[in-house]
């Protein structure tokens, strides 16, 4: 099958690469022609495990090409998918207007069996607005469909080859049968295919990143009551998590949720229930918990220093939102940063194994960047660990104490067992231990 997509962001990309990869012929039009240029030259502008080989492979084979003309392409297309940005706006709401440039670039050359298919994540009523839009520009019906990721970061690729469902919003049953075909060669092991209208599908993707949002703040929530009656978030965690009706999954206490998806999808719910005069009190509260669980590294370390962090030295391990990606986007150290910046710390050296040039194009020299995560700590007074990398699991914890000029250590994601550090003769705070682990 020939398939446009529009967009070469981390959707479109994975999207596109996984489409060739079972044999269709994919292009990807972007109006960016610096981006167009690499990705020809098979450079890929994010890091994504085994997406750059993928790439390089089906752009070798012929299947897979990058273009920034759309009349190269749409006329000859099946399939069009829509994977464009959606950022959100002040008032917390998406902003679709490149979703309806898209519209109109689109409406002149659309075959006439041609199905525009929604990828980015958008408010409920968009794609009808969109086949609204497509009909009075084109003079006809043309067929519009819904079809939400549910990608992670740092594992798209297996979540696009072995989705757990696809989810279609369709007008007609016809569209499903076309997207269902399209998607066959990732559905051998019987996942289910949900074809269902249109706002279901919209409204599916924003459920889903709510509700795991919502288990995120829940549980940071209650570690930071643990902390306060004297309980043990770990052991909490697996004590509710062995229930069957509840389960494990994101409920990891930490320091709040960010990247691209949950912090924008949650802020659009809300909007979305407010053009409904409706008052979601959870979602608020999800919101509203996630931002204050961002400080709460900073909070621990400002308290152990008594307030006086003018002139510290601090090293922080992790800089992603998330393991396995460089997306920076509302990730929870760069709260931290910009708190200890305020605070007055006079040198912060940070290691991320693949977002350091990300930080560093938005912070410049106002931060110190290291290649390997032992050479941070170098006259640092305090190590904080912020996102859970591999590497930073197994440390060396003789080395940090010879290092530091203070055996102290701030974990944001518990990676290390409260015990071994003492018995090292290192401080350890984390989030949600219980008091006796938790005092100086």
């Amino acid at each position: 099958m020939k398939i446009a997509v529009i967009g070469t962001g981390y959707v479109g990309l994975v999207t596109g690469t996984c489409f060739s990869e079972s044999g269709n012929y994919v292009t990807c039009i972007d109006i960016d022609e610096t981006k167009v240029r690499r990705l020809q030259a098979g450079e890929v502008p994010i890091y994504e495990p085994g997406l750059e080989e993928m790439v390089k492979r089906n752009t070798k084979a012929g299947r897979l090409t990058f273009t920034t003309s759309y009349a190269d392409v749409i006329p000859d297309s099946k399939c069009i998918f829509i994977a464009v940005g959606t950022p959100m706006t002040a008032d917390g709401s998406a902003n679709l207007d490149s979703i309806w440039k898209v519209a109109e670039s689109l409406a002149p050359l659309l075959a006439e069996d041609a199905v525009v298919i929604i990828k980015s994540t958008v408010p409920v009523g968009t794609n009808r607005k969109l086949a609204e839009m497509l009909k009075s520009l084109t003079g006809r019906e043309v067929d519009v469909a819904s079809n939400p990721e549910f990608l992670k970061e740092g594992a798209a690729i297996d979540d696009f080859s072995k989705p757990d469902r696809v989810v279609v919003g369709v007008s007609r049953p016809e569209v499903s049968d076309v997207l269902h075909e399209l998607y066959k060669p990732f559905l051998r092991t019987e996942h289910p295919f949900l074809s269902m209208e249109l706002e279901s599908a919209e409204m599916t993707k924003y459920v889903a990143n709510c509700m795991l949002a919502t288990k995120i703040s829940f549980i940071n929530e209650m570690a930071n009551l643990c902390e306060r009656v004297g309980a043990d978030i770990n052991q909490v965690r697996r004590g509710i998590g062995h229930d069957q009706r509840i389960g494990f999954s994101f409920l990891f206490p930490g320091v709040g949720y960010g990247g691209s998806c949950f912090p924008k999808d949650v802020s659009a719910l809300i909007s979305v229930a407010h053009d409904r005069e409706m008052e979601p009190s959870i979602l608020n509260a999800v919101d509203q918990v996630n931002t204050a669980q961002k400080r709460v590294l900073f909070d621990k370390i400002n308290r152990y220093f008594e307030g006086d962090l003018a002139g510290k030295t601090v090293a922080i391990w992790g800089l992603a939102f998330k393991p396995k990606t460089d997306d920076i986007r509302e990730a929870p150290a760069l709260v931290l940063i910009d708190l200890l910046l305020e605070a007055g710390v006079s040198n912060i050296k940070v290691h991320d194994p693949v977002a350091m040039e990300n930080v560093k194009a938005e912070y410049g020299d106002k931060l110190s960047y290291f290649d390997h995560h032992y050479d941070t700590l170098d006259g640092a007074d305090v190590l904080v660990i912020v996102t859970e990398w591999n590497e930073f699991r197994h440390a060396d914890f003789d080395y940090i104490r010879h290092k530091l000029t203070q055996p102290v250590i701030f974990d944001g994601r518990n990676l290390y067992e409260p015990s071994k550090l003492k018995a090292k003769g290192i401080k350890y705070f984390g989030i949600g231990l219980s008091s006796e682990k938790n005092l100086d």
